[in-house]
C-alpha cells in the first residue's frame, strides 16, 4: 500500500516548493485536482522538481476536453516526467459539465468515457507505433494525423489511465479498460467490498486481467481531533446530498437521510446539514483515530481494498512535516 499526497489549491509559483517537500518526506505520488485551477499545469512543475515521485490528475474532467486534448497533454507530461505521469479522469456531474464548462452531457456516461479512453489510446498508438489513426465511435470520429501534428515516439509510452467514480458502472468500466480506479472520498470499506470491488472484478474478468494488474486509489476522511471530525461531518453531509451518490447511503438504509440532505442543499441551507450526519454515519465514512495510530489503522481498515491511500487533507509544507514524514515512513 502506497501513501500519496494531494496538492492544495495554490498558484503555480508555489508548486516547486511543494513538490520538493513532498518527495523529501517520502510520498509515492502527488495528485492534482480540477477545482480552482487547471489540473495538468502543476504536473509539469511537480515532475521538474522531483526525480522519483509520481504525479497525476485526481481528477481532470474528461467531458470538458476532447480525446486529442487529453492525449497530447498526457504524452508531453509522460515524456517530461520520464514515465511518472498518471492520467486520472472523472466525468463530473451534469450541472457542472453543462453550466460550468458549457459542454454537452452524454446520453451514456460510461459509453462516452469508454470512447474517450479508446480514442486517447488510438492516438498514442499512432504516435508511438505508426499505426493508422482510424477511430470511429458513437461520440468520436478521429481519423486525421498528418506528420506535422504527430509528436512522435517517447521513451515511456505506456501511460496509466485511472478513472474515478462512485457507482458500479464506472467501476466496471475501470476494470475493463483502465489501469486504476480513483474511489470517491464519499466511500467506506463496506461499500468498496460489497459494491465497487465486485464491479471492478467484473471488468477485469472481461478484459482477461487479474486484480494484481490493477490499482485502487482511495482518499479517506480521517479525524484525529474534534476540528477534523467537524470538517469530515460537514464534507460527508455535502457529498451525501448529491442525488447520484445516494446508492452509497442506500446500502446502509440511510436513503431518507440523503433525501433530507438534498432538500437542505437545494435551498442553500448548508449549516443545517452536518447535524444529520450522526456518529454512526460518521464512523462509516471517516476513520476516527489518533495521530499515533493513524498508519496502523489505515492499513487495517483498507487492507485488501486499496493499493494507494491519499488523505483527504492536502499536503502543505511546514505544516506537520514531522508527522507527515513519520506517516510516510510507515508506508515505505
Amino acid at each position: 500500500m502506497k501513501l500519496d499526497a494531494a496538492l492544495p489549491p495554490v498558484s503555480l509559483k508555489e508548486i516547486p516548493n511543494i513538490a520538493r517537500a513532498a518527495e523529501a518526506l517520502g510520498f509515492a505520488a502527488l495528485w492534482t485536482q480540477e477545482t480552482q485551477h487547471d489540473p495538468f499545469l502543476p504536473c509539469a512543475l511537480v515532475a521538474e522538481h522531483s526525480s522519483k515521485m509520481q504525479t497525476g490528475t485526481a481528477i481532470a474532467v474528461a467531458f470538458a476536453r476532447s480525446p486529442a486534448n487529453l492525449a497530447y497533454t498526457a504524452w508531453d507530461l509522460a515524456a517530461q516526467s520520464d514515465g511518472r505521469f498518471i492520467l486520472g479522469l472523472g466525468t463530473q456531474v451534469k450541472a457542472h459539465i453543462e453550466r460550468r464548462f458549457g459542454a454537452d452531457w452524454p446520453a451514456s456516461v460510461t459509453g462516452k468515457l469508454r470512447e474517450q479512453i479508446q480514442a486517447v489510446r488510438a492516438l498514442w498508438d499512432c504516435w508511438q507505433n505508426g499505426t493508422k489513426l482510424n477511430f470511429r465511435g458513437e461520440y468520436y470520429k478521429i481519423t486525421l494525423m498528418s506528420p506535422f501534428f504527430n509528436p512522435g515516439k517517447i521513451e515511456h509510452p505506456d501511460i496509466p489511465i485511472y478513472i474515478a467514480g462512485v457507482n458500479t458502472g464506472l467501476a466496471r468500466l475501470a476494470g475493463e479498460v483502465c489501469d486504476g480506479f480513483h474511489a470517491h472520498p464519499f466511500n467506506s470499506p463496506r461499500y468498496m467490498n460489497e459494491v465497487l470491488l465486485p464491479a471492478i472484478e467484473e471488468g477485469l474478468q472481461k478484459s482477461g486481467r487479474k486484480r494484481a494488474d490493477f490499482s485502487v486509489s482511495m482518499t479517506p476522511f480521517v479525524a484525529t481531533s474534534p476540528e477534523e471530525e467537524a470538517f469530515a461531518r460537514m464534507q460527508i453531509a455535502f457529498y451525501a446530498s448529491t442525488p447520484s451518490y445516494k446508492p452509497v447511503m442506500d446500502l446502509y438504509g440511510w436513503g431518507d437521510v440523503a433525501e433530507k440532505l438534498s432538500g437542505f442543499a437545494s435551498k442553500g441551507e448548508w449549516a443545517e446539514m452536518p447535524m444529520l450526519v450522526n456518529d454512526e454515519i460518521l464512523a462509516e465514512f471517516c476513520l476516527m483515530t489518533t495521530q499515533e495510530n493513524l498508519a496502523a489503522d489505515l492499513k487495517k481498515r483498507y487492507q485488501g481494498i486499496a493499493d494507494r491511500i491519499t488523505l483527504y487533507a492536502p499536503f502543505v509544507p511546514n505544516e506537520k512535516d514531522a508527522w507527515w514524514k513519520k506517516l510516510a515512513e510507515s508506508f515505505n
